[in-house]
């Protein structure tokens, strides 16, 4: 029988459940809009850490199933899985050694099937994670080449090269892993010598493809109609500038002009994505493609998303400028004004599995975010950072597109930052010589219930703790505890995407930027809706308004605090009147 959308219908032997209102057949929304995409609220599942059903401290696809209420009453429109499939876990599960098999810590791929058509009953459509630049080192294709030694083809499907200098012992060039140190391991042929060495711009449990062979183009394509056949609404592609490289491996130069780099942003990747996009376009309904794109050229960034390539990006511009006014407002101006050559929705988010949650980020000196720039011990004012982590929410559903939310950040999670060394898994902190506080601790397991660990997540008789330890101060962060407290940051997202869905001037559509003094951001959706965020130091007065829908502080005499956001109902225009 499929475990359905009310919490409180699973079994006692399962986690702990928190109880959710069974969502109005008038509220699930249509999965045949074909533009469901362009303005969707999408919420990101880390599975290892969302919900345990099984009590062995991982959560899995059971413990998602059972909360699938939970994300109906939140009001969100699809889920995407950060990887589920076979893994290493070497990089949380972004070295896949098997695209077809869902890894057994998470459950079967009966039961992600089953919970791709239960989701779909609530009007969820399922996104799931490719990652197509690279392969775990335990897949069969790259076994296959290791043994087959070199000039083989089985080599020919990754970048093998000899090694320069005597005897080969230099690396083929000295490109910089995203992950910290050098890009190529050296091999070691059957004889017991040194053999060749094979490029990974990860970690050397990621050996890269080579997207110039037509078996890695097939292979793709078919992995993308495997899962269209089982019903997923769409696939987010991970490092998606960096599957093709220069076949001659040349050093990066250090001004690389436009598609000039040797291994990010190759002009042939459109080539690509259109292929992939004909796929996608060949099945009933949108099924979406969704790039990681981090580029810094924000036009190069754009043309990815023209009609025939993909349909989003991330816009880990916005996510990475610090709060300020300016920056913030230069950043939804650049980001709106590259989207509308292409007429693509941008897309928002405050974070994801990779990046220093909201709550502890905003509450620095520094505001911004950069991964070069992330070191162990940086201090940070989480009351301040929980009050901007409010206004910033209701920002972001404000703006015009599709809207991102990481898992937890709707309870305002902070970083968890003292986890014990013995505990840490994340490659980037162990690569950087511990520099790097790594990626933990935003992936610690979610607090569901109860006044201490593994508050819900796990069932109370589990034999095992969670794979990462949860702080004793989330007893007050819990599902359980917010859901009833209007204050709380749970009441705040699902009023805001309440809200969102029932504005008709939310979602994709019309922007315009209202006269404000300097450190305000006010700005029109529609007709009759008003945001306004105060970055300003001091309170100001709000512009005149009908009512107020919604703020994320209480307003103090009639003025909106600093680090606030205020969503206001306007007078409904003129005819004469509207611009």
């Amino acid at each position: 029988m499929p475990l359905l959308a009310d919490d409180s219908a699973a079994p006692t032997s399962a986690a702990p459940t928190v109880e959710a209102t069974t969502a109005r057949p008038d509220a699930i929304p249509s999965t045949d809009d074909p533009l469901w995409w362009r303005g969707a609220v999408i919420y990101q599942i880390y599975p290892r850490s969302f919900a345990d059903a099984n009590g062995d401290g991982i959560g899995d696809l059971a413990g998602v199933r059972r909360h699938l209420g939970y994300l109906k009453d939140l009001g969100v429109d699809a889920i995407w899985f950060t990887p589920w499939y076979l893994s290493p876990l070497a990089d949380g599960g972004y070295d896949v050694a098997d695209y077809r098999t869902i890894d057994p810590a998470f459950g079967t791929l009966e039961e992600a099937e089953a919970l791709i058509a239960d989701a779909l009953e609530l009007g969820i459509r399922t996104i799931i994670d490719i990652v197509p630049n690279h392969v775990s080192d335990r897949h069969p294709w790259f076994q296959a080449a290791l043994a087959a030694g070199p000039g083989s083809p089985e080599r020919e499907r990754f970048w093998f090269r000899p090694g320069r200098g005597v005897d080969g012992a230099e690396m083929p060039n000295h490109w910089v892993s995203n992950f910290s140190g050098d890009t190529w391991t050296r091999t070691v042929d059957p004889d017991g010598n040194p053999g060749e060495w094979y490029l990974h711009l990860f970690t050397p449990e990621q050996p890269d493809l080579n997207w110039n062979h037509p078996d890695v183009l097939r292979e793709h394509e078919e992995i993308l109609r495997f899962w269209f056949d089982r019903g997923v609404g769409g696939v987010r592609i991970d490092s998606a500038a960096l599957l093709v490289k220069d076949p001659e491996l040349p050093e990066v130069p250090e001004h690389p002009g436009p598609g000039e780099h040797p291994n990010t942003d190759r002009d042939q990747l459109h080539d690509i994505y259109r292929d992939w996009r004909a796929v996608a376009d060949s099945y009933p309904g949108t099924r979406v493609l969704v790039g990681e794109l981090w580029l810094p050229d924000i036009e190069r960034f754009a043309k990815y998303l023209r009609r025939d390539e993909l349909h989003t990006a991330f816009n880990f511009d916005f996510l990475a400028r610090p709060w300020d006014a300016d920056e913030l407002r230069a950043s939804i101006d650049s980001t709106l004004a590259a989207h509308a050559p292409v007429e693509a929705p941008s897309t928002w988010l405050l974070s994801n599995h990779d990046v220093t949650r909201p709550v502890t980020r905003l509450g620095r000196a520094d505001s911004s975010f950069a991964f070069a720039k992330k070191r162990v011990g940086t201090p940070t004012d989480l009351a301040v950072g929980t009050r901007r982590a409010r206004a910033a929410a209701l920002l972001v559903a404000a703006l015009p597109g599709s809207l991102y939310i990481y898992q937890g950040d709707e309870l305002g999670l902070p970083e968890v930052e003292d986890i014990p060394a013995d505990r840490l898994e994340d490659p980037m902190h162990f690569r950087s010589g511990g520099v790097d506080p790594g990626r933990d601790g935003c992936r610690v397991p979610l607090p569901w219930s109860g006044d201490r660990a593994p508050f819900g997540f796990s069932p109370a008789d589990a034999a095992g703790e969670p794979w990462l330890p949860q702080p004793a101060s989330w007893s007050a962060l819990t599902v359980e505890a917010q859901r009833s407290d209007p204050d709380s940051m749970l009441s705040l997202y699902r009023t805001a995407l309440r809200l969102r869905r029932d504005e008709a001037g939310l979602g994709d559509g019309d922007f315009a930027w209202l006269p404000s003094e300097s450190g305000v951001l006010a700005f029109t959706r529609g007709d009759r809706f008003v945001n306004v965020t105060n970055l300003s130091g001091a309170a100001v007065p709000l512009p005149p308004h009908e009512g107020v829908l919604l703020t994320s502080a209480p307003l103090q005499d009639g003025l909106l605090p600093d680090d606030s956001t205020a969503w206001l109902r306007t007078q409904l225009a003129s005819p004469e009147s509207r611009v």
